[in-house]
Protein backbone atom coordinates (compact mmCIF):
# COMPACT_ATOMS: atom_id res chain seq x y z
CA UNK A 1 0.00 0.00 0.00
CA UNK A 2 1.75 3.24 -0.90
CA UNK A 3 0.74 6.45 0.62
CA UNK A 4 2.61 8.98 -1.47
CA UNK A 5 1.33 7.99 -4.96
CA UNK A 6 -1.04 7.33 -6.90
CA UNK A 7 -2.04 3.70 -6.07
CA UNK A 8 -3.19 1.61 -2.55
CA UNK A 9 -4.57 -1.84 -3.10
CA UNK A 10 -8.35 -2.29 -3.62
CA UNK A 11 -9.05 -4.82 -1.37
CA UNK A 12 -7.87 -5.94 2.20
CA UNK A 13 -7.32 -9.58 0.66
CA UNK A 14 -4.15 -10.95 -0.56
CA UNK A 15 -3.60 -11.15 -4.46
CA UNK A 16 -5.85 -8.55 -5.57
CA UNK A 17 -4.80 -6.16 -8.52
CA UNK A 18 -3.71 -2.73 -7.69
CA UNK A 19 -6.06 0.04 -8.28
CA UNK A 20 -5.59 3.83 -8.51
CA UNK A 21 -6.85 5.82 -5.19
CA UNK A 22 -8.90 8.28 -6.25
CA UNK A 23 -9.74 10.19 -2.75
CA UNK A 24 -10.55 9.21 0.67
CA UNK A 25 -13.09 10.22 3.78
CA UNK A 26 -14.90 8.80 6.83
CA UNK A 27 -16.21 5.62 6.93
CA UNK A 28 -20.02 6.29 7.73
CA UNK A 29 -22.27 3.25 6.03
CA UNK A 30 -19.34 0.06 5.55
CA UNK A 31 -19.69 -1.90 2.28
CA UNK A 32 -18.49 -2.12 -1.10
CA UNK A 33 -20.07 -0.81 -4.51
CA UNK A 34 -18.82 -0.37 -8.18
CA UNK A 35 -20.17 1.66 -10.44
CA UNK A 36 -20.47 4.80 -12.53
CA UNK A 37 -20.02 8.24 -10.72
CA UNK A 38 -23.05 10.59 -11.16
CA UNK A 39 -22.32 14.33 -9.69
CA UNK A 40 -25.29 16.27 -7.83
CA UNK A 41 -24.49 19.67 -7.51
CA UNK A 42 -28.07 20.50 -5.89
CA UNK A 43 -31.12 18.33 -5.10
CA UNK A 44 -32.64 18.91 -8.53
CA UNK A 45 -29.70 17.15 -9.90
CA UNK A 46 -30.62 14.14 -7.97
CA UNK A 47 -33.32 13.09 -10.18
CA UNK A 48 -30.06 12.20 -13.06
CA UNK A 49 -29.60 8.93 -10.79
CA UNK A 50 -30.53 5.34 -12.01
CA UNK A 51 -30.13 2.00 -10.36
CA UNK A 52 -26.65 1.26 -8.73
CA UNK A 53 -25.13 4.55 -9.45
CA UNK A 54 -22.53 6.28 -7.15
CA UNK A 55 -24.32 9.61 -5.78
CA UNK A 56 -21.63 12.12 -5.49
CA UNK A 57 -22.09 15.16 -3.78
CA UNK A 58 -21.21 18.25 -1.60
CA UNK A 59 -24.00 17.12 1.05
CA UNK A 60 -27.52 15.43 0.84
CA UNK A 61 -29.81 17.13 1.90
CA UNK A 62 -33.61 15.33 2.47
CA UNK A 63 -35.08 16.19 -0.73
CA UNK A 64 -32.07 13.44 -2.27
CA UNK A 65 -34.37 10.47 -0.55
CA UNK A 66 -35.43 9.44 -3.71
CA UNK A 67 -32.14 9.11 -5.07
CA UNK A 68 -30.41 8.02 -2.61
CA UNK A 69 -32.90 5.19 -2.50
CA UNK A 70 -31.53 4.27 -5.93
CA UNK A 71 -28.07 5.07 -5.40
CA UNK A 72 -24.84 2.12 -4.63
CA UNK A 73 -23.23 4.20 -2.80
CA UNK A 74 -22.46 7.93 -1.70
CA UNK A 75 -19.95 9.93 -1.26
CA UNK A 76 -19.66 13.43 0.01
CA UNK A 77 -17.04 16.38 0.47
CA UNK A 78 -18.46 17.41 3.91
CA UNK A 79 -20.06 15.59 7.01
CA UNK A 80 -19.78 13.68 10.07
CA UNK A 81 -20.72 10.05 10.86
CA UNK A 82 -23.68 11.39 12.03
CA UNK A 83 -24.82 13.92 9.32
CA UNK A 84 -27.91 13.36 6.97
CA UNK A 85 -26.06 10.97 4.37
CA UNK A 86 -24.44 9.06 6.97
CA UNK A 87 -27.60 8.37 9.33
CA UNK A 88 -29.46 6.98 5.90
CA UNK A 89 -27.49 5.65 4.13
CA UNK A 90 -26.83 3.18 7.32
CA UNK A 91 -30.48 3.03 7.67
CA UNK A 92 -31.07 2.22 3.36
CA UNK A 93 -27.98 -0.36 3.83
CA UNK A 94 -25.86 1.26 1.27
CA UNK A 95 -22.27 2.13 1.72
CA UNK A 96 -21.19 5.79 2.24
CA UNK A 97 -18.27 7.99 2.32
CA UNK A 98 -18.47 11.07 4.30
CA UNK A 99 -16.14 14.24 4.97
CA UNK A 100 -14.26 13.51 1.13
CA UNK A 101 -13.60 17.03 0.62
CA UNK A 102 -12.71 16.83 -2.81
CA UNK A 103 -14.94 13.67 -3.83
CA UNK A 104 -17.03 16.31 -6.31
CA UNK A 105 -13.42 18.05 -7.81
CA UNK A 106 -11.09 14.76 -8.43
CA UNK A 107 -14.03 12.27 -9.32
CA UNK A 108 -15.50 13.08 -12.64
CA UNK A 109 -19.04 12.28 -13.94
CA UNK A 110 -19.88 8.67 -15.47
CA UNK A 111 -16.21 7.79 -14.32
CA UNK A 112 -15.90 3.83 -13.20
CA UNK A 113 -14.99 4.05 -9.66
CA UNK A 114 -15.02 1.41 -6.39
CA UNK A 115 -16.54 2.60 -3.14
CA UNK A 116 -14.88 0.49 0.01
CA UNK A 117 -16.70 2.17 2.39
CA UNK A 118 -16.00 0.26 4.85
CA UNK A 119 -12.48 2.08 4.59
CA UNK A 120 -13.34 5.19 2.94
CA UNK A 121 -11.57 4.89 0.26
CA UNK A 122 -12.78 5.18 -3.29
CA UNK A 123 -10.71 3.77 -6.47
CA UNK A 124 -10.71 4.01 -10.21
CA UNK A 125 -12.59 1.07 -11.86
CA UNK A 126 -12.73 -0.45 -14.51
CA UNK A 127 -14.74 -0.22 -17.37
CA UNK A 128 -14.91 -3.78 -18.95
CA UNK A 129 -14.81 -5.60 -15.41
CA UNK A 130 -16.56 -3.75 -13.16
CA UNK A 131 -20.25 -4.38 -12.82
CA UNK A 132 -22.74 -1.10 -13.01
CA UNK A 133 -23.93 -2.63 -9.40
CA UNK A 134 -22.01 -4.48 -6.60
CA UNK A 135 -22.78 -3.69 -2.94
CA UNK A 136 -22.06 -5.57 0.17
CA UNK A 137 -23.02 -4.14 2.91
CA UNK A 138 -21.86 -4.86 6.69
CA UNK A 139 -23.76 -4.68 9.83
CA UNK A 140 -20.92 -4.46 11.74
CA UNK A 141 -18.12 -6.16 13.16
CA UNK A 142 -19.78 -10.15 12.96
CA UNK A 143 -21.96 -9.20 10.50
CA UNK A 144 -23.02 -11.55 7.16
CA UNK A 145 -22.95 -9.79 3.82
CA UNK A 146 -26.10 -8.94 1.74
CA UNK A 147 -28.05 -7.24 -1.08
CA UNK A 148 -29.29 -4.16 0.16
CA UNK A 149 -32.44 -5.03 -1.46
CA UNK A 150 -33.45 -7.85 0.35
CA UNK A 151 -35.45 -8.63 3.11
CA UNK A 152 -33.75 -8.42 6.02
CA UNK A 153 -33.93 -11.55 7.88
CA UNK A 154 -33.10 -12.21 11.71
CA UNK A 155 -30.17 -14.71 12.60
CA UNK A 156 -30.76 -17.63 14.73
CA UNK A 157 -30.71 -18.24 17.82
CA UNK A 158 -31.48 -14.98 18.78
CA UNK A 159 -30.00 -13.60 22.18
CA UNK A 160 -32.87 -12.78 25.09
CA UNK A 161 -32.72 -9.05 26.83
CA UNK A 162 -34.44 -7.55 29.06
CA UNK A 163 -33.69 -3.97 27.76
CA UNK A 164 -35.60 -3.50 24.45
CA UNK A 165 -33.89 -3.22 20.98
CA UNK A 166 -35.58 -0.76 18.58
CA UNK A 167 -35.22 0.29 15.21
CA UNK A 168 -34.37 3.73 13.38
CA UNK A 169 -36.70 3.88 10.36
CA UNK A 170 -36.80 6.58 7.19
CA UNK A 171 -40.30 5.30 6.55
CA UNK A 172 -42.75 3.52 4.64
CA UNK A 173 -39.86 2.37 2.30
CA UNK A 174 -37.91 0.43 5.03
CA UNK A 175 -40.75 -1.91 5.88
CA UNK A 176 -40.81 -4.39 3.82
CA UNK A 177 -36.99 -4.57 4.77
CA UNK A 178 -37.18 -4.75 8.69
CA UNK A 179 -40.67 -5.62 9.49
CA UNK A 180 -39.83 -9.94 9.86
CA UNK A 181 -36.84 -8.67 12.39
CA UNK A 182 -36.91 -9.53 15.77
CA UNK A 183 -37.26 -5.88 16.76
CA UNK A 184 -39.01 -4.88 20.03
CA UNK A 185 -41.10 -2.13 17.78
CA UNK A 186 -39.94 1.19 16.29
CA UNK A 187 -38.10 3.60 18.61
CA UNK A 188 -37.48 5.93 15.88
CA UNK A 189 -39.70 6.69 13.00
CA UNK A 190 -38.90 9.87 11.03
CA UNK A 191 -41.40 12.15 9.22
CA UNK A 192 -39.19 14.40 7.47
CA UNK A 193 -38.75 11.81 5.00
CA UNK A 194 -42.35 11.34 3.83
CA UNK A 195 -42.67 15.10 3.44
CA UNK A 196 -40.12 15.03 0.97
CA UNK A 197 -40.66 11.80 -0.97
CA UNK A 198 -44.66 11.40 -0.41
CA UNK A 199 -45.59 15.18 0.34
CA UNK A 200 -43.29 17.28 -0.98
CA UNK A 201 -45.09 20.42 -0.46
CA UNK A 202 -44.71 22.90 2.86
CA UNK A 203 -47.41 22.45 4.87
CA UNK A 204 -48.10 26.08 5.51
CA UNK A 205 -48.74 26.04 1.69
CA UNK A 206 -51.32 23.59 1.88
CA UNK A 207 -52.91 25.64 4.54
CA UNK A 208 -52.93 29.06 2.64
CA UNK A 209 -54.31 27.13 -0.47
CA UNK A 210 -56.45 24.81 1.07
CA UNK A 211 -55.28 21.91 0.70
CA UNK A 212 -54.71 20.88 3.93
CA UNK A 213 -56.35 17.41 3.07
CA UNK A 214 -53.70 16.14 1.05
CA UNK A 215 -50.85 16.72 3.63
CA UNK A 216 -52.91 15.25 6.41
CA UNK A 217 -54.27 12.05 4.39
CA UNK A 218 -50.54 11.47 2.61
CA UNK A 219 -48.82 11.83 6.23
CA UNK A 220 -51.61 9.34 7.60
CA UNK A 221 -50.83 6.58 4.66
CA UNK A 222 -47.06 6.74 5.15
CA UNK A 223 -47.62 6.30 8.97
CA UNK A 224 -50.20 4.23 8.81
CA UNK A 225 -47.52 1.65 6.61
CA UNK A 226 -44.94 1.46 9.25
CA UNK A 227 -47.30 0.87 12.26
CA UNK A 228 -49.12 -1.47 10.69
CA UNK A 229 -46.16 -3.68 9.25
CA UNK A 230 -45.13 -3.58 12.95
CA UNK A 231 -48.29 -3.91 14.62
CA UNK A 232 -48.75 -4.81 17.64
CA UNK A 233 -45.49 -4.04 18.74
CA UNK A 234 -45.14 -0.51 19.30
CA UNK A 235 -44.43 2.44 16.84
CA UNK A 236 -42.76 5.83 18.35
CA UNK A 237 -43.37 8.98 15.43
CA UNK A 238 -41.13 11.79 15.69
CA UNK A 239 -42.60 15.00 14.99
CA UNK A 240 -41.24 17.23 12.24
CA UNK A 241 -37.80 18.06 12.91
CA UNK A 242 -36.37 19.96 9.90
CA UNK A 243 -34.68 22.52 10.04
CA UNK A 244 -35.19 26.09 8.00
CA UNK A 245 -32.82 25.18 5.59
CA UNK A 246 -34.45 22.08 4.81
CA UNK A 247 -38.10 23.34 5.14
CA UNK A 248 -36.92 25.85 2.10
CA UNK A 249 -36.56 23.21 -0.30
CA UNK A 250 -40.07 21.92 -0.62
CA UNK A 251 -42.29 23.42 -2.05
CA UNK A 252 -44.11 26.93 -1.76
CA UNK A 253 -41.32 26.84 1.48
CA UNK A 254 -39.16 29.83 -0.17
CA UNK A 255 -41.53 31.84 1.20
CA UNK A 256 -42.56 31.20 4.44
CA UNK A 257 -39.67 30.19 5.49
CA UNK A 258 -36.63 32.73 7.29
CA UNK A 259 -32.83 32.48 6.35
CA UNK A 260 -30.43 31.87 9.24
CA UNK A 261 -27.30 31.66 9.65
CA UNK A 262 -27.63 28.46 12.05
CA UNK A 263 -30.26 26.40 11.31
CA UNK A 264 -28.73 23.74 13.27
CA UNK A 265 -29.72 26.11 16.30
CA UNK A 266 -32.36 27.80 14.76
CA UNK A 267 -36.32 27.29 14.63
CA UNK A 268 -36.63 23.59 14.56
CA UNK A 269 -38.56 21.09 16.85
CA UNK A 270 -41.18 22.02 19.61
CA UNK A 271 -40.32 25.99 19.00
CA UNK A 272 -41.68 25.29 15.32
CA UNK A 273 -45.07 23.99 17.09
CA UNK A 274 -45.86 26.67 19.30
CA UNK A 275 -45.09 29.60 17.50
CA UNK A 276 -48.28 31.36 15.23
CA UNK A 277 -46.12 31.14 12.11
CA UNK A 278 -46.16 27.06 12.24
CA UNK A 279 -48.71 25.81 14.58
CA UNK A 280 -51.18 25.27 11.96
CA UNK A 281 -49.11 22.93 10.22
CA UNK A 282 -48.10 21.21 13.69
CA UNK A 283 -52.09 20.47 14.07
CA UNK A 284 -52.09 18.80 10.51
CA UNK A 285 -49.49 16.57 11.74
CA UNK A 286 -51.38 16.34 14.47
CA UNK A 287 -54.57 15.17 12.70
CA UNK A 288 -52.74 12.62 10.76
CA UNK A 289 -51.82 10.86 13.94
CA UNK A 290 -55.44 10.82 15.04
CA UNK A 291 -56.17 9.64 11.43
CA UNK A 292 -53.90 6.55 11.64
CA UNK A 293 -55.07 5.85 15.29
CA UNK A 294 -58.75 6.46 15.01
CA UNK A 295 -59.55 5.59 11.27
CA UNK A 296 -56.80 3.16 10.57
CA UNK A 297 -57.23 1.58 14.05
CA UNK A 298 -53.48 1.44 14.38
CA UNK A 299 -53.03 2.19 18.62
CA UNK A 300 -49.69 0.98 18.54
CA UNK A 301 -48.27 4.38 17.55
CA UNK A 302 -47.60 6.88 20.05
CA UNK A 303 -45.12 10.12 19.23
CA UNK A 304 -42.15 11.97 20.23
CA UNK A 305 -41.81 16.18 20.57
CA UNK A 306 -38.28 17.10 19.16
CA UNK A 307 -35.91 19.19 20.19
CA UNK A 308 -37.46 21.14 23.18
CA UNK A 309 -35.92 23.79 25.05
CA UNK A 310 -38.46 24.80 27.78
CA UNK A 311 -40.64 23.53 30.26
CA UNK A 312 -43.63 25.94 28.56
CA UNK A 313 -43.21 24.97 25.47
CA UNK A 314 -43.53 21.51 26.02
CA UNK A 315 -46.39 21.96 28.31
CA UNK A 316 -47.93 24.40 25.19
CA UNK A 317 -46.97 21.18 22.79
CA UNK A 318 -48.90 18.54 25.13
CA UNK A 319 -51.92 21.78 25.05
CA UNK A 320 -51.91 21.98 21.63
CA UNK A 321 -52.20 17.82 21.48
CA UNK A 322 -54.97 18.14 23.47
CA UNK A 323 -56.66 20.21 21.35
CA UNK A 324 -56.38 17.57 18.81
CA UNK A 325 -57.96 14.72 20.21
CA UNK A 326 -54.70 13.28 21.06
CA UNK A 327 -54.28 12.74 24.97
CA UNK A 328 -52.45 10.33 26.95
CA UNK A 329 -53.21 7.12 27.95
CA UNK A 330 -52.50 3.54 27.91
CA UNK A 331 -51.93 2.88 24.17
CA UNK A 332 -50.54 6.64 23.79
CA UNK A 333 -47.94 8.26 25.10
CA UNK A 334 -46.38 11.64 24.07
CA UNK A 335 -42.91 11.15 24.75
CA UNK A 336 -39.56 13.99 25.17
CA UNK A 337 -36.29 14.14 22.87
CA UNK A 338 -33.63 14.90 25.31
CA UNK A 339 -31.37 16.53 23.06
CA UNK A 340 -30.74 19.90 24.81
CA UNK A 341 -28.64 20.37 27.95
CA UNK A 342 -31.48 22.65 29.30
CA UNK A 343 -33.92 18.92 29.52
CA UNK A 344 -30.80 17.28 31.32
CA UNK A 345 -30.49 20.20 33.78
CA UNK A 346 -34.07 20.08 34.57
CA UNK A 347 -34.61 16.25 33.91
CA UNK A 348 -36.95 15.91 36.79
CA UNK A 349 -39.54 18.24 36.06
CA UNK A 350 -39.43 17.54 32.49
CA UNK A 351 -40.13 14.14 33.39
CA UNK A 352 -43.46 15.30 35.35
CA UNK A 353 -44.82 16.66 32.01
CA UNK A 354 -44.09 13.32 29.61
CA UNK A 355 -44.69 10.01 29.76
CA UNK A 356 -40.98 8.41 28.67
CA UNK A 357 -37.95 10.35 27.72
CA UNK A 358 -35.85 9.16 24.34
CA UNK A 359 -32.43 10.68 24.05
CA UNK A 360 -31.25 11.97 20.83
CA UNK A 361 -27.02 11.48 21.55
CA UNK A 362 -26.15 13.13 18.61
CA UNK A 363 -27.52 16.45 19.14
CA UNK A 364 -27.22 16.04 23.14
CA UNK A 365 -23.31 15.62 22.27
CA UNK A 366 -23.37 18.59 19.87
CA UNK A 367 -24.75 20.60 22.28
CA UNK A 368 -22.86 19.34 24.85
CA UNK A 369 -19.49 19.27 23.74
CA UNK A 370 -19.92 22.39 21.25
CA UNK A 371 -18.98 20.23 18.26
CA UNK A 372 -20.81 20.81 15.26
CA UNK A 373 -21.98 17.07 14.15
CA UNK A 374 -21.82 18.04 10.85
CA UNK A 375 -17.79 18.93 10.79
CA UNK A 376 -15.67 16.14 8.90
CA UNK A 377 -12.81 17.89 10.52
CA UNK A 378 -14.05 17.44 14.05
CA UNK A 379 -15.19 13.85 13.81
CA UNK A 380 -12.03 12.81 12.13
CA UNK A 381 -10.15 14.77 14.79
CA UNK A 382 -12.30 12.80 17.26
CA UNK A 383 -14.13 15.70 18.92
CA UNK A 384 -17.66 13.95 18.57
CA UNK A 385 -17.88 11.18 21.26
CA UNK A 386 -21.04 9.89 22.81
CA UNK A 387 -18.25 8.35 25.06
CA UNK A 388 -16.67 11.62 26.60
CA UNK A 389 -17.50 11.59 30.56
CA UNK A 390 -19.74 14.75 30.55
CA UNK A 391 -22.46 13.11 27.50
CA UNK A 392 -22.44 10.08 29.62
CA UNK A 393 -23.13 11.35 32.79
CA UNK A 394 -25.89 13.97 30.90
CA UNK A 395 -27.11 10.57 29.72
CA UNK A 396 -27.10 9.08 33.33
CA UNK A 397 -28.62 12.08 34.93
CA UNK A 398 -32.00 11.65 32.89
CA UNK A 399 -31.71 8.11 32.78
CA UNK A 400 -32.11 8.38 36.80
CA UNK A 401 -34.93 11.37 36.58
CA UNK A 402 -36.93 8.90 34.42
CA UNK A 403 -36.59 6.08 36.15
CA UNK A 404 -37.05 8.17 39.46
CA UNK A 405 -40.76 9.27 37.86
CA UNK A 406 -41.45 5.94 36.71
CA UNK A 407 -41.13 6.53 32.89
CA UNK A 408 -39.35 4.63 30.37
CA UNK A 409 -36.15 6.16 29.26
CA UNK A 410 -35.04 5.14 25.17
CA UNK A 411 -31.83 6.23 23.34
CA UNK A 412 -32.29 6.67 19.61
CA UNK A 413 -28.91 7.81 18.67
CA UNK A 414 -26.10 6.37 16.20
CA UNK A 415 -23.27 5.35 19.28
CA UNK A 416 -24.69 1.92 20.45
CA UNK A 417 -24.65 0.43 17.49
CA UNK A 418 -21.15 1.86 16.74
CA UNK A 419 -19.61 1.48 20.14
CA UNK A 420 -19.60 -1.49 21.88
CA UNK A 421 -18.33 -0.10 25.49
CA UNK A 422 -21.36 2.81 24.85
CA UNK A 423 -24.12 0.26 24.97
CA UNK A 424 -22.65 -1.21 27.29
CA UNK A 425 -22.77 1.70 29.72
CA UNK A 426 -26.10 2.37 29.01
CA UNK A 427 -27.22 -0.96 29.99
CA UNK A 428 -25.56 -0.44 33.20
CA UNK A 429 -27.05 2.89 33.46
CA UNK A 430 -30.40 1.08 33.62
CA UNK A 431 -31.90 2.28 29.97
CA UNK A 432 -34.72 0.57 29.06
CA UNK A 433 -34.34 0.23 25.70
CA UNK A 434 -31.78 1.21 22.87
CA UNK A 435 -33.10 2.28 18.96
CA UNK A 436 -30.96 1.42 16.17
CA UNK A 437 -30.04 1.31 12.46
CA UNK A 438 -31.83 -1.72 11.18
CA UNK A 439 -28.86 -3.62 10.00
CA UNK A 440 -27.09 -3.33 13.19
CA UNK A 441 -29.83 -5.18 15.39
CA UNK A 442 -28.80 -8.53 16.00
CA UNK A 443 -24.87 -6.62 16.92
CA UNK A 444 -26.08 -4.75 19.35
CA UNK A 445 -28.64 -7.32 20.90
CA UNK A 446 -25.81 -9.47 21.25
CA UNK A 447 -23.84 -6.31 23.00
CA UNK A 448 -26.79 -6.30 25.10
CA UNK A 449 -27.44 -9.85 26.25
CA UNK A 450 -23.51 -10.38 27.48
CA UNK A 451 -23.73 -6.48 29.09
CA UNK A 452 -27.05 -7.86 31.07
CA UNK A 453 -25.35 -10.91 31.52
CA UNK A 454 -22.09 -9.70 33.20
CA UNK A 455 -24.13 -7.14 35.74
CA UNK A 456 -26.14 -10.59 36.54
CA UNK A 457 -22.99 -12.64 37.52
CA UNK A 458 -21.54 -9.33 39.21
CA UNK A 459 -24.39 -9.34 41.55
CA UNK A 460 -24.09 -13.00 42.17
CA UNK A 461 -20.63 -12.76 42.85
CA UNK A 462 -20.80 -9.95 45.16
CA UNK A 463 -23.75 -11.54 47.34
CA UNK A 464 -21.08 -14.77 47.38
Amino acid sequence: MTKNGKHENSSPAAGTPERKLLCRGLAASPGLAAGKVVLVPGSADAVKITDGDILVTTMTTPDMIPALRKAGAVVTDEGGRTCHAAILSRELGIPCIVGARNATAVLAEGQDVIVDATRGVVFQGEEKTAPSHETVVSSGPAAAPRQPAQVLQPAAPQSVTATKILLNLEGPASVERCSALPADGVGLLRTEFIFTGDIGIHPIYLVRTKQETLFVDKLAEGIAAVASGFSPRPVLMRFSDFRTNDFRKLRGGQDIEPLESNPMLGWRGASRYVSSDYEQGFRLECRAVKKVRDTFGLTNLSVIIPFVRTLREMEQVRGILESEGLVSGPSFKVWLMVEVPSVVLQADRFAAICDGFTIGSNDLTQLILGVDRDSAKLDAMGYFDERHPSVLEAISMAVRAARKAGIPCSICGEGPSVFPDFAEKLVAMGIDSISVNPDALDYTRRIVASAEQKIILDGIRGRV
